[in-house]
């Protein structure tokens, strides 16, 4: 090695511990919060991902949240993708939802007669086997690599999926939400890992207020209530030990957006300095 390179290396990691330095700031701002956002964040993961976005400014980064059924994935989604609005960037994100790759189960509800009887078959919706995941991730992957996709549409009351639907395009940040998107079979393209965590009660309460709204009451959602909580226990949340990041499911909607966005300015602020 050169003094020439020895003397970019320094320079790059002067600016990647000034990405650290804003990112602890950010973070020990939030521990003062009596519903922090954080609950729990590898430090090397903090130090590889500054390095990442400093070496190399067009990189894209694959952000998977995962989470029990109604831990608040989807609005951790919603409000990461609004604070990356306010970047001046284009193409800044696209989300995947693993909930739009369910396989086709419209044949097995009409021949059953009804969920009740369908899940007194046997029949589950919370295993990674009801999920396409091979799919899914060859969509992610093909994002990651610059091309558009087209996503399936789920029909979360007929239970029938209809294939290249939603057409989706590559950016900076993909985010990718779901039961499973940390499972074993996806973890290796995944950059941001991130597992969504919220107590049991409150899970409880918001799966049975969604369930109405997908065609599931009385006896029906109980018996696929159950199988939730069955199958978290065994595929779910042991992923939290996996992840990069351990967020509260119960903060609100707008610290989300808030601290999102002050992350993003904690990693952007540095890189625009770079080279000026």
């Amino acid at each position: 090695m050169t003094d020439l390179d020895n003397k970019e290396k320094i320079v790059e990691m002067s600016y990647v511990a000034r990405i650290l330095n804003n990112i602890r700031e950010v973070i020990a701002k939030d521990r003062q919060q009596k519903q922090p956002l954080i609950l729990r964040i590898n430090e090397a993961f903090i130090f590889n991902i500054a390095r990442k976005a400093l070496v190399d400014k067009n990189s894209t980064f694959l952000m998977s949240i995962a989470g029990e059924s109604a831990s608040g994935k989807t609005t951790l989604v919603k409000n990461t993708a609004k604070a990356c609005l306010k970047s001046d960037t284009n193409d800044v994100y696209t989300v995947v939802c693993c909930d739009d790759y369910y396989k086709d189960a419209s044949k097995e509800l009409k021949a059953a007669g009804s969920y009740e009887e369908l899940f007194k078959s046997g029949f589950s919706f919370d295993t990674p086997d009801a999920i396409d995941l091979a799919l899914m991730k060859q969509h992610l992957i093909a994002l990651k690599e610059g091309k558009e996709i087209r996503s399936p549409l789920y029909n979360f009351v007929t239970c029938e999926s209809k294939k290249d639907m939603v057409l989706k395009k590559p950016a900076k940040l993909i985010l990718n939400e779901g039961l499973y998107v940390l499972n074993e079979c996806m973890r290796d393209i995944v950059d941001v890992k991130i597992y969504v965590y919220t107590p049991f009660e409150i899970i409880k309460e918001r799966w049975y207020a969604r369930a109405v709204s997908r065609g599931k009451i009385g006896k029906a959602a109980d018996m696929q209530f159950h199988d939730v909580n069955q199958t978290a226990f065994r595929y779910i949340r042991p992923t939290m030990d996996m992840a990069d990041i351990v967020v509260n499911g119960l903060t609100t909607q707008e610290y989300i957006e808030e601290m999102t966005h002050d992350f993003i300015n904690a990693i952007v602020n540095v890189i625009k300095k770079v080279g000026t």
